[in-house]
């Protein structure tokens, strides 16, 4: 099988590490690659660690240069791949890295994003219980956002099994400075984030929140309402959560702990590690993996669970690529490495 794949939003972070892991991919063929402000500039000048692509010079992000390929992936700004996509045939597979089309509440669009809402589309975190079955032959995906990504897997095996209450969820996540995107900003120069953590986002306004509270309420089968908290912290990649929820009445450790192994025993990217060692952002630089632990805090009668992701793999590209591959029926694990980089 070869595969044609054009990738827009080439020069931003999330273009970059889709592209870094489609020149492994042994089924594809990289056709356009596409930005906006610098289109027409060599990729080699923007992504210099894309060395096979170097020589590529990027095209104008239009519906006319996208079509054609079998697959198009969207690393666009949020609210600027509704109107690409809708222009793309619907034979294509659209793979959007962005937030557009990640809501099923047009209400909740409107309120935390400001803009036209564009619908919505399979969700593209094939771990969570049904997903899977949905991205199976669709020709349209979401890709999750890389705080919900983090977040979801960490909690969604408690609530699928029940045995979580569904408010007084407490989430709070920090993020490296790559999840901000590749605009230049103050608060982000490395004089402003060496040697310093800070939080963002606070009281309920991050715009992950509705997303988070969206994937937990399709675990738990009903409405969950959830605190989330994110914080910068001083590294390029990874996202570490720490989520926790209080544990339903007559809950005891021993079910939580066979709930999150048993949920997560098949699965090829997600990982609970074995009792007494806790997850780091260093575990999965550079994979697809997601690694977890959790504990049972008696006293406050709340689990406690731990996730590191990378926010580009796992969080964006990955997260995409692997999607990808359950759509068009290829082992689910084609062009995705299986090892992070150490140190």
């Amino acid at each position: 099988m070869c595969i044609s794949v054009a990738v827009s939003g080439a020069s931003g972070y999330a273009g970059g590490e889709v592209l870094r892991l489609l020149v492994n991919h042994p089924e594809v063929t990289i056709g356009a690659i596409t930005a906006h402000s610098n289109a027409g500039q060599r990729l080699g000048e923007l992504q210099p660690h894309l060395i096979p692509l170097a020589d590529r010079v990027l095209e104008e992000t239009t519906a006319e240069v996208l079509s054609g390929h079998d697959v198009v992936f969207l690393a666009l700004p949020h609210g600027a791949s509704g109107e690409i996509a809708a222009q793309l045939p619907e034979n294509t597979l659209v793979i959007d890295a962005g937030a557009d089309h990640r809501l099923t509440s047009e209400q909740s669009w409107e309120k935390f994003y400001g803009t036209d809402y564009a619908g919505h589309w399979p969700y593209g975190l094939p771990e969570l219980p049904g997903q899977r079955e949905m991205l199976r032959g669709t020709r349209r995906i979401a890709v999750p956002g890389c705080y919900p990504t983090s977040n979801l897997l960490a909690l969604s095996p408690g609530f699928s099994a029940g045995l979580l209450e569904t408010s007084d969820v407490v989430i709070v996540a920090a993020s490296g400075t790559s999840g901000a995107g590749k605009s230049l900003k103050p608060h982000l120069l490395g004089s402003e984030v060496m040697g310093s953590m800070s939080p963002y986002g606070v009281g309920g306004v991050h715009r992950h929140t509705p997303e988070i509270e969206q994937g937990l309420t399709w675990a738990a089968g009903e409405p969950v309402q959830v605190s989330f908290t994110p914080t910068l912290a001083p590294m390029a990649r990874g996202i570490l959560t720490t989520a926790t929820a209080r544990l339903r009445t007559g809950v005891s450790a021993t079910s939580v702990r066979q709930a999150w192994e048993q949920a997560y025993a098949d699965e090829a990217f997600v990982h609970v590690l074995p009792e007494g060692q806790w997850p780091a952002t260093a575990m999965v630089v550079g994979s697809n993996h997601a690694v977890m632990q959790l504990a049972v805090d008696e006293h406050a009668q709340r689990v406690i669970v731990s996730c590191a992701i990378d926010n580009l793999t796992k969080g964006t590209g990955g997260g995409a690529i692997q999607s990808m591959n359950i759509a068009l029926g290829l082992e689910e694990s084609r062009g995705l490495t299986q090892t992070g980089v150490s140190p």
